[in-house]
């Protein structure tokens, strides 16, 4: 597999993007300099995750699960006022999608997920992101998987991912995703055509903006997509109301405080954990791959928050629990599956190829690491 090169622009600085798709690891942002995560979650294929808040938030391991504490209704109670509010300092999981072992879209294991996260503390999640295996869903697929999600919402902030790389397509699955009740999109750019121009992506968006009207946001990907979501474009969308604001999944925080500084009325949610704690420092809320096995730390963060609470001591809980787990390779998709299987305490859902399977190595460290952040409290 080849390497590709690309000049995006973002603000007043220019970053050099390099593309690496060898295996897992997709890339290194700002002159190979910075991971977009430790293992992106994907393949070449994966090109997108969503992320959106519901409507009214829109502003500007067998290890069965465990047992329900009276910290979690704290939680629960602030996600909860959160909403009300329209709090854009909102947790969403950037869900995974469980396959049984044939590979099968599984909806009844979904269920059992989105009521999972509900309970650990998400405030919402989005469906059919990077990972949540949106390139290996065929186009009736992604239809069955996001009407299961918001016919079993949960109380749950629902936000669907469309994207494709045609707009016939993304317009039809974002209709879609409007009629049948979801709360906003998460719009990844068209990504085969690589160095496209900011005029023409901007008659792409538009074309979705004056067909579809719950909130939209940008999904800056470029690892993956290979095409920048850029401050020109955003400022090229700015006239449409229920332009929301973006996902941006690149772990470099000067792009990611470039972002917050130049629109602060959108919700810039951070992608990444690496931008976590500046996200909630600045009002801005996160979607998170995380959030499948690190729920109910994350949930703590926001709630700390939430309460005027020192957020350092919840992020050092959730920074242990990641290096714990990482080792059993969750940043992967086989692995996350396998993990969050187990705390769900259900039977054992997939991933499809090109992804990778869990290995019996790996399901050793994951068995090992749950147990410890078990024990961690």
């Amino acid at each position: 597999m080849g390497e590709g090169a690309f000049r995006w622009e973002s603000g007043r600085a220019a970053k050099d993007c390099e593309l690496e798709v060898s295996g897992l690891d997709f890339g290194r942002i700002a002159e190979g300099k910075v991971q977009t995560r430790r293992k992106f979650l994907g393949s070449a294929g994966a090109a997108a995750a969503l992320g959106v808040a519901g409507r009214a938030a829109f502003g500007g391991e067998a290890i069965a699960a465990e047992t329900v504490t009276e910290s979690r209704d704290d939680v629960e109670r602030g996600n909860a006022d959160a909403a009300a509010s329209g709090e854009k300092v909102m947790f969403w999981v950037a869900v995974s999608t469980p396959c049984d072992k044939n590979l099968n879209f599984d909806p009844e294991l979904y269920k059992d997920l989105l009521a999972y996260l509900k309970s650990q503390g998400a405030d919402g999640v989005v469906v059919l992101g990077t990972t949540g295996e949106f390139p290996s869903f065929s186009f009736a697929e992604r239809k069955k998987v996001a009407e299961t999600a918001l016919k079993n919402r949960n109380g749950l902030n629902i936000i669907v991912g469309p994207g494709t790389s045609n707009f016939p397509e993304t317009i039809e699955l974002s209709k879609h995703a409007e009629d049948n009740g979801a709360d906003g999109l998460l719009i990844v750019p068209p990504f085969y055509y690589k160095r496209v121009q900011t005029e023409p992506l901007t008659k792409y968006y538009s074309m979705i903006f004056e067909q579809v009207k719950i909130p939209i946001n940008l999904y800056h990907i470029p690892f993956a997509s290979g095409v920048p979501i850029s401050h020109e474009l955003l400022h090229s969308l700015e006239h449409y109301p229920n332009l929301a604001g973006i996902k941006d999944s690149v772990s470099d925080p000067e792009v990611y405080h470039h972002f917050v500084a130049e629109f602060p009325r959108l919700n810039m949610r951070t992608g990444t954990d690496v931008n976590l704690k500046y996200a909630l420092e600045h009002g801005m809320g996160a979607i998170l791959a995380e959030g499948n096995n690190f729920t109910k730390q994350i949930a703590a963060v926001f709630a700390a928050k939430r309460a005027g609470k020192d957020i350092d001591e919840p992020i050092a809980k959730l920074n242990a629990a990641l290096k714990l787990l990482r080792a059993g390779g969750v940043d992967e998709y086989g692995p996350m599956k396998y993990a969050l299987s187990l705390q769900m305490g259900t039977r054992q859902f997939y991933q499809r190829p090109p992804n990778s399977d869990v290995t019996e190595e790996q399901k050793a460290k994951i068995k090992a690491a749950l147990e410890e952040i078990k024990r961690m409290g």
